[in-house]
């Protein structure tokens, strides 16, 4: 067993699920990419048919584009299950796929050189949006980067994930190591790569997303506004004709003009996040409760 465990580290359970996981990425991976891609697909369709999550979606696109209708929001919420489907089996693919010179089509790579040749690191950000460890490891190849993450449950499979990230060339910050190692990281040079569009909880930043108060993290912009580091945001996009598409926006560089630069910061990448959402509302994670976290009611003074 690869990773940073052992098997006595393992209990059985999650060794059960440790296995079939191998066992089905083993089975797809023998697959031409394109009959695994098709295959992901229906993978997608039966997730999306057993239920699994779908009352939260149909919820949150009902929410999000209230002036679509029911069969228009009900082929995005097919379109996004499929793409999860898809996205899944072409995970295990990240080290092979990002060795390729015709991975993708690269949208605005001089953004991507600007930052490069500056000596220092960087916040590469986006969201629960496409295959977006896909454009991570992609950018690693311009610059180290190091990936904030949430250890699994299952030490097992967190173990496959961390192999799998290593093999790719990008690091791990666990997420409990603190922030201390996200700032060595930044002082050597290097990128960090995070993802800042789920709920927060009550410790987050209340911004409008898709029209209702969304709790936001404040860490990606707090830590640009403390380094003096720019917010790279993109987007891995996968086009009609199959072909993938990776898109760098322009750097976002904290403001010092304004009362609070952290909440500026994360309304800026929050509403370009929203945009690219809104033009491809498949590519998001519509399953996870956004709007979980009430904001808190106003009293009066």
């Amino acid at each position: 067993m690869r990773g940073d465990v052992t098997r006595s580290a393992v209990r059985p359970g999650h060794a059960l699920e440790y296995l079939l996981l191998r066992t089905v990425v083993g089975g797809v991976g023998v697959l031409p990419e394109r009959t695994a891609l098709a295959f992901g697909a229906r993978l997608g369709d039966l997730v999306r048919t057993i239920g699994i999550r779908r009352e939260v979606t149909t919820g949150n696109l009902a929410h999000a584009f209230p002036e679509l209708d029911e069969a228009a929001r009900a082929r995005i919420l097919r379109d996004c299950y499929r793409e999860l489907g898809r996205v899944a089996v072409e995970y295990p693919r990240i080290p092979d796929l990002v060795r390729r010179p015709d991975l993708a089509v690269i949208e605005g790579e001089e953004h991507l050189r600007s930052l490069a040749s500056l000596e220092r690191g960087a916040i590469l950000l986006t969201g629960h949006y496409g295959n977006f460890e896909l454009l991570g490891a992609w950018l690693s190849r311009v610059r180290p980067v190091d990936f904030v993450v949430k250890p699994m449950s299952n030490p097992a499979v967190d173990g496959w994930v961390s192999d799998l990230r290593r093999r790719a060339g990008v690091g791990r910050i666990p997420l409990g190591a603190g922030i201390r190692a996200v700032y060595a990281a930044l002082e050597a040079g290097r990128w960090v790569a995070m993802v800042a569009d789920q709920d927060a909880h009550e410790q987050g930043q209340f911004v409008r997303f898709f029209g209702r108060p969304a709790s936001t993290p404040r860490g990606p912009a707090e830590i640009a506004v403390r380094r003096g580091v720019p917010i790279l945001m993109g987007f891995a996009e996968r086009r009609p004709d199959g072909e993938r598409q990776l898109t760098l926006l322009p750097p976002l560089w904290p403001r010092t003009d304004v009362a609070d630069p952290v909440a500026e910061l994360t309304e800026r990448h929050v509403a370009l996040l929203e945009t690219r959402v809104r033009e491809h509302p498949d590519h998001w994670f519509w399953l996870h409760r956004r709007w979980k976290t009430a904001p808190p009611v106003a009293t009066e003074g």
